[in-house]
C-alpha cells in the first residue's frame, strides 16, 4: 500500500494517510517528501515525534489510548528551516452524496459550485476544496505553486463510481496557480480545471484559485425590470472586445476601461444591448473566442472576473443590456484543456465521425453523457448567476442539431432511427432553454441557426427548441446579395427584397448584420455596396439601414458597421475610428443613432412583432423601378416605408396609403444631416383622394435616388 502511495498509484490516499483507529489507539501517517523531520502537534501544545517509515518521506506516530476524531497539525523541518502545516487527509469530503448523484444524472444545475476550486471552511480551518471529474484516471493530484508542482504532495481521493476526485487543502490562498496531474494507464499529464473561475494565459495555461463571491452589485433596478423583454425594443451592438478600440499604446481596453468608454457610446448611438463575442477563456486569438477552454472563466486578457462584473454592472446601471456569445457546439484540441481529459474521450465522442468537427478542426461534445450535459448546462447558468447577463447568443446551433453538418456522406453516423438529427443535442438545447427561462425570466436565448429547422423559437412544450429569437440568416444573405449588384440589374432580383416575408412569421426573427459578414475576404458592409465611389456606397448603405430598421424583427449590428468601416474587420487591430472625421462616415453614424431612437421610441416598430397584421405590403412588385413599400401598424400609429434602390430620383412618384390626411416625412436617408443630397418632401405630404396600390388614397412624392423614406400618418 505504501509503495502504491509513493509511486503515485493510489486512488484513495485517505485510507493510508491521516489519522486512523488502530488497536487501542490512533495511528497518524503523513507523506512529506521535502521534510527531514516531522512532528505531530496537538492543540494543547503536546509534541509527538514521528518516525520515518519510508525513505521517500512517509512519517508515522502511534498515539496509544487515543480516539477519533483527532485534531492536530504537523511541524516539519528541512535544512534548519521549520514550518507548521495542516493535514489535508484529516478532513471529510467537501462534495456530498447528493451532489454526486445529481451530477451523474445530469441534473445538477449548479455543479459549478461543487466542482472546481472553492473556498471552504472545514472544522474551522480555511482552505480550498478541489474537485474534478476524471472517471478513467488511475490517480489524480492537485499540483500548483503552493506545492512546487509536485504530484506526490496532494493526491486526491476517488469518490467511487461518480468518477469525481476530491481534496480539501488547508491554507491555499486566492491567486494560487494550479492544475490537475492525472495518471491514465501509466501515462501522466497535466490538465487545467474545467470548472476554473479564472485562468492564466499562455504559455502556462494554469487555473487560478479565485472567488467570484462578494462583488457589491448596484443593478437591482435593472434586474427587477427585465420581465417581458421580448415585447420591448431590442437593438444590439455586437462587438469583439479586443478590437473595438485600442489605447494609444495599441493595447485593447480592460473590462473597467471598456465600461468607461462603451457606456457613453452606446447611449449616444441608442442601442439597447451590447453583445460580446465570446469572453470565456480561449487560448487562440484568431478564434475570436469561439474555441473555448475555460467555460466558467471570463478571459484573463482584460481583467479579473470582478472587473467583468463591474463592466456588466455599469452597463446595467445605465440602462444597457448585456448579451454574451456562448459556444456549446465544440471545443479545441489543446492538450491542457478538455480534450481526452482523463486519458479517454471524456467530453467528446470517441468515434471521429461523431466527435471531430471536420470544418473547424475542433471536437464535438458528447451531449448524451449526463455529466457533459451538466457541465454545459452549468456553464450557461453560471453566466446568468454570477455575472447578471441578460441573454446568450448560442453559436453554431446548426452544427449541433445535424449529425451530417459539414460532413461527407460517409463521415457521419445516423441516429438510432436512421436520421441526421442529433437527438441528444436537441434534448440538451431544450433542457438548457427551459432552465434559463425558469431561473432567469426576462432573459433571452438567441439561436444562430442557419437552416430552415422548424420550431427553433417554438416552446419546448409544443415540441420546439425553446429559443426566444433566431438570427435571420436567410434574409441577411438575400439582402446583401441584392445590394452588391449594380442597380441596373436589381430589377431582375427584386424577389430578394421580398422573399423574407414569406417565412418571417415561422419564427421570432432577429435581423442581423453580424461579424460573419465582414471577414474572410467578404469585405465590410460599406465595401459590399455597389457604387461608383465611396459616396455612392455610403448613400446605398444608408438606404439599406433604413430598410433594415423598418423591417419587422429585433436588430443586431456589428461594430464599425454603424459608421461604414471601409476595411474588412481584423481582430488584431482597432476599428478605424479616425474615419469619423469624414462627413459621409459621420453621416452614417448619425443615421444609425437616429434610427435607433425612432425604433426604440415607436411601439409600432417593435411591439407584438409576431402578429402579421402589424405589417402590410403597399407595393412589392415595382421591380422595374427597384422600389419597394410597406406599412407598419401599432399603438394607433401607421408608418409607411418606401425605398428606391436605383440612383434615379423619381419625381411625382405615387404610393398608396390606407388613410387620408397629412403624412409626416419622419426619416429620409438622403437628408443633408446624413451627408446626403438633401432631396425630399419638405417635411411631409398631404394625401390625394385617389385610389392607388389597392389603397384608398395616395401620396405623390419626390423619391431621391438610392434612398429610403419613412412617413408617419398624422391624425386629423
Amino acid at each position: 500500500m505504501l509503495d502504491d502511495l509513493i509511486n503515485l498509484r493510489h486512488a484513495d490516499p485517505h485510507r493510508v494517510l491521516g489519522a486512523h483507529a488502530y488497536g487501542n489507539g490512533v495511528r497518524v501517517r503523513a507523506f512529506f517528501a521535502e521534510a527531514e523531520m516531522c512532528c505531530l502537534l496537538e492543540p494543547g501544545g503536546t509534541v509527538h515525534a514521528m518516525s520515518r517509515m519510508h525513505p521517500a518521506g512517509v512519517f508515522e506516530v502511534f498515539l496509544e489510548g487515543r480516539g477519533l476524531p483527532l485534531v492536530y497539525r504537523f511541524e516539519l523541518q528541512q535544512q534548519g528551516h521549520t514550518w507548521v502545516t495542516e493535514d489535508p487527509y484529516r478532513f471529510w469530503p467537501t462534495v456530498t452524496p447528493d451532489d454526486l448523484l445529481w451530477f451523474s444524472e445530469g441534473n445538477h444545475h449548479r455543479i459549478y459550485s461543487v466542482l472546481g476550486a472553492h473556498k471552504r471552511v472545514c472544522e474551522g480551518i480555511e482552505g480550498i476544496g478541489f474537485a474534478v471529474w476524471a472517471p478513467q484516471a488511475r490517480r489524480v493530484s492537485v499540483v500548483g505553486d503552493f506545492n512546487t508542482w509536485d504530484g506526490r504532495r496532494h493526491l486526491m481521493r476517488s469518490l467511487g463510481a461518480s468518477g469525481v476526485w476530491e481534496l480539501f487543502i488547508p491554507g491555499v490562498q486566492a491567486g494560487a496557480l494550479y492544475k490537475y496531474e492525472l495518471d491514465h494507464q501509466g501515462h501522466m499529464f497535466l490538465k487545467s480545471d474545467p470548472y476554473a473561475t479564472y485562468c492564466q494565459g499562455a504559455p502556462g495555461h494554469a487555473s487560478v484559485v479565485h472567488s467570484v463571491e462578494g462583488y457589491a452589485w448596484g443593478d437591482a433596478d435593472w434586474m427587477a425590470q427585465r420581465a417581458d423583454t421580448i415585447d420591448k425594443p431590442i437593438a444590439i451592438y455586437e462587438l469583439h472586445f479586443g478590437s473595438w478600440r485600442h489605447r494609444p499604446d495599441k493595447r485593447p481596453l480592460t473590462y473597467r476601461e471598456m465600461a468607461a468608454e462603451l457606456v457613453p457610446y452606446i447611449q449616444q448611438m441608442g442601442f439597447t444591448h451590447v453583445e460580446f463575442l465570446p469572453l470565456n477563456e480561449h487560448p487562440f486569438e484568431g478564434s475570436w473566442g469561439y474555441q473555448v477552454t475555460g467555460f466558467f472563466a471570463p478571459t484573463h486578457r482584460y481583467g479579473t472576473p470582478q472587473d467583468f462584473m463591474f463592466l456588466v454592472d455599469t452597463l446595467h446601471q445605465n440602462g444597457i443590456g448585456v448579451i454574451l456569445d456562448w459556444v456549446p457546439g465544440h471545443f479545441p484540441k489543446d492538450s491542457f484543456a478538455l480534450a481526452q481529459f482523463d486519458g479517454t474521450h471524456l467530453y467528446e465522442h470517441e468515434d471521429p465521425r461523431q466527435g471531430t468537427h471536420q470544418e473547424w478542426g475542433t471536437l464535438v461534445f458528447n451531449y448524451g453523457r449526463h455529466e457533459v450535459k451538466a457541465f454545459l448546462t452549468a456553464s450557461a447558468l453560471a453566466l446568468f448567476d454570477r455575472y447578471h447577463i441578460d441573454g446568450l447568443r448560442v453559436d453554431a446551433v446548426a452544427s449541433m442539431i445535424y449529425l451530417d453538418y459539414a460532413r461527407d456522406s460517409d463521415a457521419w453516423v445516423p441516429n438510432p432511427y436512421g436520421g441526421k438529427e442529433n437527438l441528444e443535442a436537441l434534448a440538451f438545447l431544450k433542457h438548457v432553454n427551459g432552465l434559463v427561462q425558469h431561473y432567469y425570466p426576462g432573459t433571452l436565448m438567441i439561436a444562430e441557426e442557419s437552416t430552415s429547422w422548424n420550431g427553433v423559437c417554438r416552446s419546448t412544450q409544443e415540441g420546439g427548441l425553446g429559443f426566444d429569437l433566431k438570427w435571420n440568416m436567410g434574409w441577411m444573405h438575400d439582402i446583401l446579395s441584392y445590394f452588391k449588384k449594380d442597380p441596373i440589374y436589381r430589377q431582375w432580383f427584386h424577389n430578394q427584397l421580398t422573399f423574407g416575408m414569406l417565412y418571417h412569421y415561422s419564427e421570432q426573427f432577429m435581423q442581423t448584420f453580424s461579424h460573419d459578414e465582414v471577414v474572410h475576404g467578404k469585405g465590410s458592409l460599406l465595401g459590399k455596396m455597389s457604387g461608383a465611389d465611396i459616396l455612392q456606397k455610403a448613400q446605398t448603405l444608408r438606404a439599406l439601414y433604413v430598410y433594415f430598421w423598418l423591417w419587422p424583427g429585433k436588430k443586431t449590428l456589428f461594430m464599425g458597421s454603424e459608421w461604414g468601416q471601409v476595411a474588412e474587420w481584423d481582430h488584431n487591430r482597432s476599428l478605424d475610428w479616425h474615419l469619423l472625421e469624414h462627413p459621409h462616415h459621420a453621416g452614417i453614424q448619425r443615421l444609425v443613432a437616429d434610427l435607433n431612437r425612432l425604433y426604440t421610441q415607436t411601439p409600432a416598430l417593435f411591439a407584438h412583432e409576431g402578429d402579421p397584421r402589424n405589417v402590410a405590403w403597399v407595393n412589392c412588385h415595382d421591380s422595374q423601378n427597384s422600389v419597394i413599400s410597406f406599412l407598419r401598424f401599432g399603438a394607433g400609429e401607421i408608418f409607411l416605408y418606401i425605398g428606391n434602390f436605383t440612383p434615379v430620383t423619381r419625381s411625382h412618384y405615387r404610393v398608396g396609403v390606407p388613410q387620408s390626411g397629412y403624412w409626416q416625412e419622419c426619416f429620409n436617408s438622403d437628408a443633408s444631416i446624413y451627408a446626403g443630397c438633401g432631396l425630399g418632401n419638405l417635411g411631409g405630404l398631404t394625401s390625394l383622394d385617389r385610389s392607388w396600390d389597392d389603397q384608398p388614397a395616395c401620396l405623390e412624392m419626390t423619391l431621391p435616388g438610392l434612398s429610403s423614406l419613412v412617413f408617419k400618418w398624422k391624425k386629423g
